[in-house]
This record gives C-alpha cells, sequence and structure tokens, in this order.
C-alpha cells in the first residue's frame, strides 16, 4: 500500500525551486554538487511547508526532463534525501517525502509555538500579543454572571446569541453603516467564518481571487477547501491595492469570491484609502464576484493622528457584494474565539443553515464575555491597551532591526501588528530555517504568497518589545550571517522544544 497522500508534480515542483534564490556564496566557498543542491532545494521545501510531508514525489525521468538536469543528478538527490530521513520509497509506488524521527512536521500555517519552548524560542510566529488584563478577567467574571438564564436553554445558538448579534449590529451602526441583527452570524473566530464562506459560495474548483502576499492561515484554509486562488499583486510599499490589476483579475478570472484585508493588512500593514475600496467594491460589482473584507485588524490604528477610512461594505449600500468578517482575536485577544460575519440577512441565513453540519454554534460563555465587554466600555479601554503595547513593541522592533539589519528594507506601518521586510536578497526560507538553529522563530515570505512567491522576505510581528525586540533583533542579524557564508545549508535543523 503506498504511503503517499498527495502528489507533486514535475512543473510545479520545478517552479517551487527555482522560486529559491541562490544562496549568496562566502569568501572561499565552493559551489555544492548539482545533485546537493537539488537536494538541499527539496529538503527546504519540506521543511518549510511548501513541500507537504507524505506528498509524492515526481518520477526521477520526470523530474530530470522538467529541470534540465541528467537522471543521475536527481536519482542521487533522491538518495541523499533518503539517508537523510526526507524521502521514503517502495517498489512500485514512488517516492514520498518524509521528516526525520525526532524533528516535527513543518507547520502549513502560521501555529503558535509550544509554551514548553517559549523560554529558550523568541517566537516572531505568531501575530498575537498576550490578554489585555484586567479585562479578560473581568469579561469572564461578567459573563459567569450572566451565565444561569442560558444554562437552562440547550445552549446551541446557530447564528450567535441574540444580545451579542444586536450589539454588533449597533456597532456597525455606530459606524455609519446601518445593520439590523439579522444581517450578523457569530463565528469561532475569523477563520470559522471565512470557511463557512468559502464552503457556501465557493466549491471545490472554484476561482478566489485573493492579495499578493495574503495572510498565510487563509491561504492554506482556502487551498484545503479545494479553491483555485488567483493572485492579485500588492502596490510596492504601503499604498497597496493597485486598482488596474484588481479589475483586469476580476474581469478575465471571474473569481467567485475575493478576499481582501483593507485594514492594515495582514502581512504589509497596507491600508486601502476610501478611493480605492470603493473602487474595489465596484470592480467586484461589475464582475459578480463576492468581496470578503476582513476587519480582524481594523481597531488597530497606531499613529493618533490617523482618521480610519470607512468600512469596506459602507460602499456597499445594497449589501449584494460586500461580506464582512470581524474577530476580538486581533483587538483583544486570540484566545478569544469569537468572530462574526456582516452580510445581508439571506446570506447570513444560508450561513446559519449550513451551520448544522459543521460546529452547531460558537461558545455561549465567550460570547457573554464579549458581550459583557462591549457593554460595559471595557472594550474600548482594552483595545486602548492593545494600541499602546503594539505601538510600542512596533517601536523597538523597527529599532533593532535597523540597528541590527540596516539593508533591510520595510516601511514602518500606521496600524496593525506586522512588518513585511525585504531581506537583503537573503532566501526568506533559509532565514527561517536557520533562525530556529539560533532561536528566534520568523515566518518566511513564500507563506504568505501562491507558489513560492516572495523568497525575498519575512514577516516580524509586533509581538516583543524592549530587550527581546533588541534580542531578537540580534539572533536574526546571527541567522543573516549564517546564510550569507552558506553556514547554514546542509546543516541539520534542530529545535529547542523537541526533547
Amino acid at each position: 500500500m503506498a504511503q503517499w497522500t498527495s502528489a507533486m508534480g514535475s512543473t510545479q515542483l520545478a517552479r517551487l525551486l527555482a522560486s529559491q534564490q541562490s544562496r549568496p556564496s562566502g569568501t572561499g566557498t565552493r559551489r555544492p554538487p548539482a545533485y546537493r543542491a537539488l537536494a538541499d532545494g527539496i529538503r527546504l521545501l519540506v521543511l518549510e511547508g511548501r513541500v507537504p510531508v507524505a506528498a509524492r514525489l515526481p518520477a526521477e525521468r520526470e523530474l530530470a526532463v522538467a529541470l534540465a538536469v541528467s537522471r543521475t543528478t536527481v536519482a542521487a538527490a533522491y538518495e541523499a534525501l533518503r539517508t537523510e530521513g526526507f524521502l521514503e520509497s517502495r517498489r512500485g509506488a514512488g517516492s514520498w517525502t518524509a521528516v526525520p524521527a525526532g524533528n516535527p512536521l513543518p507547520a502549513r500555517g502560521l501555529e503558535p509555538l509550544p509554551p514548553e519552548a517559549l523560554g529558550s524560542m523568541i517566537d516572531l510566529g505568531c501575530a498575537a500579543l498576550p490578554a489585555p488584563e484586567p479585562w479578560l478577567t473581568r469579561s469572564v467574571q461578567g459573563a459567569l454572571e450572566a451565565l444561569p438564564p442560558y444554562a437552562h436553554t440547550h445552549g446551541d445558538y446557530p447564528a450567535g446569541l441574540p444580545a451579542l448579534r444586536e450589539m454588533l449590529a449597533e456597532r456597525y451602526t455606530a459606524r455609519g453603516i446601518p445593520t439590523m441583527p439579522e444581517q450578523i452570524m457569530v463565528t469561532t473566530g475569523a477563520m470559522g467564518a471565512i470557511d463557512a464562506i468559502c464552503h457556501l459560495f465557493a466549491g471545490r474548483g472554484e476561482r478566489i481571487a485573493v492579495e499578493s502576499p495574503s495572510y498565510a492561515n487563509i491561504l492554506q484554509l482556502m487551498r484545503e477547501a479545494g479553491a483555485r486562488l488567483v493572485p492579485v499583486a500588492m502596490a510596492e510599499g504601503l499604498t497597496g491595492w493597485d486598482m488596474d490589476r484588481w479589475r483586469q483579475v476580476l474581469r478575465d478570472a471571474a473569481p467567485r469570491l475575493a478576499y481582501v484585508v483593507a485594514d492594515f493588512h495582514n502581512p504589509t500593514g497596507a491600508l486601502a484609502d476610501e478611493d480605492k475600496r470603493r473602487q474595489l467594491v465596484d470592480a467586484a460589482r461589475s464582475a459578480g464576484t463576492v468581496l470578503v473584507a476582513d476587519e480582524t485588524m481594523s481597531e488597530l490604528e497606531l499613529d493618533t493622528d490617523l482618521e480610519p477610512p470607512r468600512p469596506v461594505c459602507g460602499f456597499d449600500p445594497a449589501g449584494s457584494t460586500v461580506i464582512t468578517v470581524g474577530s476580538a482575536s486581533k483587538a483583544f485577544w486570540a484566545g478569544m474565539r469569537i468572530g462574526w460575519v456582516r452580510a445581508a440577512p439571506d446570506v447570513i441565513r444560508s450561513l446559519v443553515a449550513a451551520r448544522a453540519y459543521a460546529d452547531l454554534g460558537t461558545p455561549v460563555l465567550e460570547q457573554l464575555a464579549v458581550n459583557w465587554l462591549l457593554n460595559t466600555g471595557g472594550w474600548q479601554a482594552a483595545v486602548d491597551l492593545r494600541r499602546d503595547q503594539a505601538r510600542e513593541n512596533r517601536d523597538a522592533l523597527v529599532a533593532a532591526v535597523r540597528r541590527e539589519l540596516p539593508d533591510w528594507e520595510f516601511e514602518v506601518p500606521r496600524g496593525g501588528l506586522t512588518l513585511w521586510v525585504r531581506t537583503g536578497g537573503l532566501s526568506g526560507s533559509r532565514l527561517a530555517e536557520v533562525g530556529e538553529r539560533v532561536g528566534v522563530r520568523v515566518p518566511s515570505g513564500p507563506r504568505f504568497g501562491v507558489d513560492g512567491a516572495f523568497e525575498g522576505y519575512v514577516r516580524l510581528p509586533f509581538t516583543v518589545g524592549g530587550a527581546v525586540a533588541d534580542e531578537a533583533a540580534v539572533r536574526l542579524a546571527a541567522a543573516a550571517r549564517l546564510v550569507k557564508t552558506g553556514a547554514g545549508a546542509g546543516a541539520e535543523v534542530t529545535h529547542p522544544f523537541v526533547a
């Protein structure tokens, strides 16, 4: 019986290998043999998660043709990978990727670092901050006080607690977007919301237009739902959205959905102005595309003189084009798994009906906690605290990276939680790999792209400050030196959290 669970075509694998920037050679270093370079490239793709574990690789002859190398080179590379534990083979079943014993499976998204590793590893992988106390504790206490009447019911509220739906609708109305409770569904985080939307609107094989780069976990969610992702390149810097490109893609590809983060975009930090929002909605409406606007970062403006633009849904008065997704995870705490959808009532009814075959509903206690925050002013106090912390972290991280890595390039965003950094010609994937050896965990650019794009980037979140931000930059600089000299290539990657 074959042990592989997916297949990697020769053209696809060749494209992924070609996207890896060649490693700069240090003084006196020699280029590795062709088979070694190929083995290292495949190994890195596996460690990065861009080639899944248990993925069947192309036959030797097929890959040799795609790469324009000899079959002997491919055979030697496969043999090296088998020796190192990154490839398994069986006669008649082919060869498939693996990881050596003692190594964790490569993260497919941006999973949080295990708590036991926090003492030895600086985690820049997850863009999430600790809970803003005392507001978490107070909200849970308030939820417990409000719980008894709900405890006498079955506890399943597929659309969300009526009180929370009403409060969320009032918040949109206060922002100038008249909204009824019937236009709100409470979900298990923003991921739960987008998963439900994708299953309703974009069946397997449907096209979804996405910003390029975009949020890694959402891209992976869409891939696993069977969507065909259509990337739309972002403009340089913080200007964000190239509307000529968006109009062309929406017109030519006619995607069923389009997913955008117009508020402090993850990962670039860009903020779409009102004119771009209006044009984006108009283009989606003309193409018959449903536009999903992710607002999870919308309340995290960090510059005090910034006037936030109107929500994307404010340019869709009929409510037929834009579906808005919000969440408590970034503005409050990632452990508070409460998200929501704002859409036309008929869309909400369809989402709620489909929920009977998914998760049935969102935990009542957490909904009560968020409702308590919104009713008491605790939400705004917690968001203010979150902004102060993120602003201090941003400024500390920016100063540290500029000091330790002066050739790295970035623009400082005015809000959000992420810094998108061009790494001076170094491979982001190799920096991520070597970074774990020197005690800093950072996601590489290709996680945020489609088909291996953004190899020359990393994303740095505003999750550490002060002396920790300084040390993170020092460790990143050490990783960069190893990558530059080639000392980080071909070496075994060790993980401090693995016994």
